[in-house]
C-alpha cells in the first residue's frame, strides 16, 4: 500500500483501534477513523494528529456508507464492538447486532465499494480466539474446530464465518484470531487491567485487596501493539487468509497476579487477594492458547514476553496513581 492510500477503521476509540491508527498514521497513510461517541472526537483529534474522525454506528447500515463514501478506502479494519465477554451475557441480542451484523454490514459496504470503483478493497476482521470455545486440545491454530459458547464468541464466530464467505465470492477479505492482549489502555474491567490497577494502589497504601474469579484458567497474553503490527502485516500479504495471532505460551490469572505483585516488591501476595466465586464466568474457557505459526511466516513475533506486559502495565498504573491530583 502507498502512503497516499487510505485506510477506515471502525473502533477507533478502543485500545487495538488507537494503536493501529498511530501506527498508520505513522507511516504516512491517510486514517478515517469511525466512532459511535461524537464526545471523543476532540481527544482522538489531540491524541492523534491526522486523524479524521467519521461517525458512524455499526447498527447503522447508512451511516457507515456514508462513512465509506466518505473516506473511499482502501483498507478497512473492523476492530469496533465491545470486547467484553461478560458484557455479552448481560446483552446478547446487542452483542449479536454490533459484532455480527455490524461485521457484514461493513462487509456489504467494503464490496459494493469495490463493486463500484473496479478496485480492490482489502478487508480485515478482528475475530476472536473466543470462537474456539473450549477447545478440546491445545494449543489451537486456524484448522481447530470452532465452538463458541459465550455471546461474545458466538457473534464473533458469525463475523469470521462471513468473512469467509465474501472472500469465497472474490473479496480480498482477511481475519486476525486475536487471543489475549493487553496495555495500559486497556480499560479496567478487564481482568489484567484490574489486576494491574489494583496492585498500583495496593502499593501505595490506597487500596487492600483485589477481588478476583477463578484464577486459575488459562490464557494466552499479549501486548496490544504487537498484535496491532500484526493486523497491520496481514494486509499487506499477497492474498487475504485467516491468521491466529498469540504468542503460544499458556499463563494462569493466578500468574498474572503474582507477576504484577513482584512489581511492586510484595511477596505474600495472597493475604491481597479475595475470591469472589459471583465472579466466575459462565462456560469460561480451561486453555485457550495459539499456535500462531501462519502469523510467525510473514515474519512476525512477539516483541514483549509475559513478564515485560505486565511490569508494563503496573508501571504505567504506578504512574498515574503518582501523577493523579490529591
Amino acid at each position: 500500500m502507498s502512503t497516499s492510500s487510505s485506510v477506515l477503521v471502525t473502533g477507533v476509540s478502543g485500545q487495538d483501534g488507537w494503536y493501529l491508527a498511530q501506527r498508520l498514521l505513522s507511516a504516512g497513510h491517510r486514517v478515517h477513523g469511525i466512532v459511535r461517541d461524537p464526545g471523543v472526537t476532540s481527544r482522538l483529534a489531540t491524541e492523534l494528529p491526522g486523524l479524521r474522525v467519521l461517525h458512524g454506528d455499526l447498527r447503522d447500515e447508512e451511516s457507515l456508507r456514508a462513512a465509506f463514501a466518505d473516506a473511499q478506502p482502501d483498507w478497512v479494519f473492523n476492530l469496533a464492538g465491545s470486547t467484553s465477554v461478560a458484557l455479552s451475557w448481560q446483552e446478547p441480542v446487542e452483542t449479536s447486532d454490533v459484532i455480527g451484523g455490524g461485521a457484514v454490514r461493513m462487509l456489504s459496504a467494503a464490496w459494493d465499494l469495490q463493486v463500484r470503483t473496479g478496485r480492490e478493497v482489502r478487508f480485515l476482521q478482528a475475530s476472536s480466539a473466543e470462537i474456539f470455545g473450549d477447545p478440546e486440545t491445545a494449543p489451537q491454530d486456524e484448522s481447530t474446530p470452532r465452538g463458541p459458547v459465550t455471546p461474545y464468541g458466538a457473534a464473533k464466530d458469525f463475523a469470521h464465518t462471513m468473512v469467509q464467505v465474501y472472500r469465497r465470492r472474490g473479496m480480498f477479505a482477511s481475519t486476525a484470531i486475536l487471543y489475549n492482549h493487553e496495555s495500559p489502555r486497556r480499560p479496567p474491567s478487564f481482568v489484567a487491567r484490574k489486576i494491574s490497577r489494583a496492585v498500583a494502589a495496593i502499593a501505595r497504601g490506597s487500596e487492600q485487596k483485589l477481588v478476583l474469579g477463578n484464577i486459575d484458567v488459562h490464557r494466552d497474553w499479549g501486548y496490544a501493539p504487537d498484535h496491532v503490527e500484526a493486523l497491520h502485516r496481514i494486509l499487506e500479504v499477497d492474498g487475504p487468509d485467516d491468521y491466529v495471532v498469540a504468542t503460544g505460551e499458556s499463563r494462569t490469572v493466578r500468574d498474572f497476579v503474582e507477576q504484577a505483585f513482584a512489581v511492586v516488591g510484595i511477596e505474600d501476595w495472597s493475604s491481597h487477594v479475595v475470591i469472589d466465586p459471583a465472579l466466575y464466568r459462565p462456560a469460561d474457557p480451561r486453555a485457550l492458547v495459539g499456535d500462531a505459526s501462519r502469523m510467525r511466516s510473514l515474519g512476525w513475533k512477539p516483541s514483549v514476553g509475559f513478564a515485560e506486559l505486565v511490569r508494563i502495565m503496573v508501571d504505567a498504573d504506578l504512574a498515574a496513581y503518582d501523577s493523579a491530583p490529591d
